[in-house]
């Protein structure tokens, strides 16, 4: 971001919070940043103290250029008209709230305000996130280009074609690292039900998953070719997947996982 773009962050829970920590680590300016979060917690309170971004001022004298949108979506439509008088006519909306359409924005906003729709998830806030956009007509490439580069601080960024695409999004990487999570609890489990001690079993449950996730960003292949590098026929490894790959299998739950967040987000939405 250059020295006349600012950003004004409206809610600072979790998302919020990675995506500044995103912001910052990439190399945001920290005047550059106004965060409005009333119920602040002591965690956010001492990154504004050690940073020096503004919390909560008194004030606002600019337009911002940027205005992000990481509110819970049920207070969205409280939230919303009390920072739509901060809209300038070249701002740029960021709305990072689940389920929530644009057209369910654009109804608190001037008219023919640019919004971006983005679902980002929470490795943003080590700069490993991804993010998905999508824009309504109002956004300029320009509009299009800022957003993409305050995302690519806190990860990579992908395009959607059509607003619909969002539900599926928010069902696999919004909500996927928490499958991940999940992973890492239960393989940590299963080890200490095979006899190891619970420290050593958090331990390599823990490296297991962050190691085999960094091979698989670096090295650039698929998923099942790596697998397949992996697995010796007849072995151990050969033995385990035999599990996992039966009817219906990982594949048939995550299947069904994301078509259940799929329809939560469609409900959301409603």
């Amino acid at each position: 971001m250059n020295s006349r773009e600012t950003i004004l962050l409206c809610g600072a829970g979790r998302m919020g919070q990675a995506l500044l920590k995103g912001w910052l680590a990439g190399g945001v300016a920290p005047a550059s940043i106004i965060i409005l979060e009333p119920a602040a917690e002591p965690e956010l309170l001492a990154l504004a103290h050690e940073t020096g971004v503004a919390l909560n001022p008194a004030a606002i004298s600019d337009r911002p250029s940027t205005i992000v949108l990481a509110v819970k979506p049920q207070v969205m439509d409280e939230a919303v008209p009390q920072i739509a008088p901060h809209c300038g006519p070249d701002t740029v909306i960021i709305s990072v709230a689940a389920g929530r359409t644009m057209a369910s924005i654009a109804c608190h906003l001037p008219p023919e305000t640019a919004i971006v729709r983005a679902m980002p998830n929470t490795p943003a806030a080590i700069g490993r996130g991804i993010a998905a956009l999508v824009a309504n007509p109002y956004a300029t490439p320009g509009h299009r280009a800022l957003c993409e580069r305050l995302l690519r601080a806190a990860g990579d960024v992908v395009w959607l074609d059509a607003e619909e695409q969002m539900d599926a999004v928010t069902a696999v990487s919004g909500s996927g690292p928490a499958y991940v999570f999940l992973l890492a609890e239960c393989l940590a489990a299963a080890a200490r039900n095979a006899g190891l001690p619970a420290e050593t079993a958090e331990r390599l449950a823990r490296a297991t998953v962050s190691g085999a996730g960094e091979l698989l960003h670096r090295s650039g292949q698929d998923a099942a070719k790596l697998r397949q590098d992996v697995t010796s026929p007849g072995g151990t490894t050969a033995a385990a997947l035999a599990v996992l790959m039966r009817e219906p299998g990982l594949a048939g739950l995550l299947d069904e996982a994301v078509a259940a967040a799929v329809r939560r987000s469609r409900e959301l939405s409603r």
